[in-house]
Order: structure tokens, then C-alpha cells, then sequence
């Protein structure tokens, strides 16, 4: 049997842990699961040690974090002193992504490629269902409901209510944009980087609202 390993990249979420106190993790994290459970279920965590002062038992920070259904993948910021622990409770060690530096000269980069037209879907989006607009956007000519999921590649628009959970740039586009007509969300994510409903319960929420990246945050603001 031939094996081929290639190099790519995948949008992870970090949980930056700042204390060491497992029923209090176990907890928060099963607050955050309760908010959007179907983001959240199964999905694979990288964990920062950088804020953590005290010394980390790294078996029970993963037992914790599968107790909770999501999949503990590694650690990065992770101390030279813990390293062998980390290994033996089965973490792998990340290095996080660096900017790479600005070259004098740059190539004249070709046009790209255009998207292919947008994925519609008249009516409302109910609970449990999930829509997935490949490589394009997503246009919704109705109501996303609780409970219900629509994910793009491209750019999502909601001509109703959303309720549910919109995740555009799914695959890294960090120019993707999400637009609603009532902003009442479970969930919002750009290119891996999300709120949830707690977050988002502000000016614009019940509002017209469009969410975009900024600095690498979420920005929110009227349509």
C-alpha cells in the first residue's frame, strides 16, 4: 500500500486556558456546547497553554475536553517542562502560524479564479437541516430556524430571519461576509473565527445586520 503525505492547512478552534481548575473548564465548556451544539460536537480543540500559571495535568485536561464530545488535538505555547507529559497523555506539539515577512519584489499575481454562481435555496432552513454551498455563495430567500445550519465557502445571504448558525468562508476566505435581514443567531463564524449568540446580543441584534473579518475579528454592523 503506497502512503502520501501532503501539506495542508485546516481552521481550528484554540481554547485558551488560563487556570487549571477542571470542573470549571468541564463546565464552561459544556455551556458553550449547549449554545451551538452542532458546531461544537465532535469538533477537534487545540488548547493554549501561554496564559497558564499554574502546573497543568495535561491527562485530565484531555479527558475533561473528550468528556465533553469535542476532540482534544494539541497544544501549542506548550512549556520545555511539560513537553514529555504532553506526549505521554497522547497531545500533539503545534507550532502557531507566523506572518510571513514582506519580500521586496513580488510577482504579478494572476486574477482568480471566478466563483461559480451562487447556490439558492427558497423557503425556510428547519431545524436539524444543514446546507453547504461549495466553493460559492449561499443565497437563502427565506428563514434559517434554530436549530438549523447553513455553511458557504463563499459569502452567505439571508433574506429573513436567522436563528440558527451561519458559517461562511468555510474554506479559509477571510473576505466572506455574512447578511441577514433580523439578526436573532445561535451562531455566526468568518474563516473559523465565531461568536455565539451571547456575543452577538447587541445594537445589531433582531436588526439588519452584516458580519465580516477585521483585524482577524469579527465585526458587526447594519446592512
Amino acid at each position: 500500500m503506497a502512503l502520501l503525505f501532503k501539506g495542508t492547512s485546516f481552521t481550528l478552534s484554540v481554547l485558551a486556558l488560563s487556570d487549571a481548575d477542571l470542573p470549571a473548564l468541564a463546565d464552561k465548556l459544556s455551556q458553550k456546547i449547549q449554545q451551538a451544539p452542532g458546531f461544537f460536537q465532535g469538533a477537534p480543540l487545540v488548547v493554549d497553554l501561554a496564559a497558564l500559571t499554574q502546573a497543568p495535568d495535561l491527562q485530565a485536561i484531555r479527558d475533561a475536553i473528550l468528556g465533553q464530545g469535542m476532540v482534544p488535538v494539541g497544544l501549542v505555547n506548550c512549556p520545555t517542562a511539560h513537553k514529555d507529559q504532553a506526549r505521554e497523555a497522547g497531545w500533539a506539539l503545534m507550532q502557531q502560524g507566523r506572518t510571513q515577512p514582506a519580500q521586496a519584489k513580488h510577482p504579478k499575481a494572476s486574477a482568480p479564479a471566478p466563483r461559480p454562481p451562487a447556490q439558492y435555496f427558497r423557503g425556510q432552513v428547519r431545524s436539524g437541516q444543514q446546507l453547504y454551498a461549495k466553493d460559492r455563495d449561499l443565497v437563502i430567500l427565506g428563514t434559517v430556524g434554530a436549530g438549523a445550519e447553513v455553511i458557504a465557502d463563499g459569502c452567505i445571504h439571508i433574506y429573513g430571519n436567522l436563528r440558527g448558525r451561519a458559517i461562511a468562508g468555510a474554506g479559509g476566505d477571510v473576505q466572506a461576509r455574512i447578511f441577514c435581514r433580523k439578526l436573532e443567531a445561535e451562531l455566526v463564524s468568518i474563516a473559523g473565527t465565531y461568536w455565539l449568540s451571547d456575543d452577538l446580543q447587541g445594537e445589531q441584534w433582531q436588526a439588519p445586520t452584516q458580519v465580516w473579518l477585521e483585524n482577524e475579528q469579527l465585526a458587526i454592523g447594519p446592512m
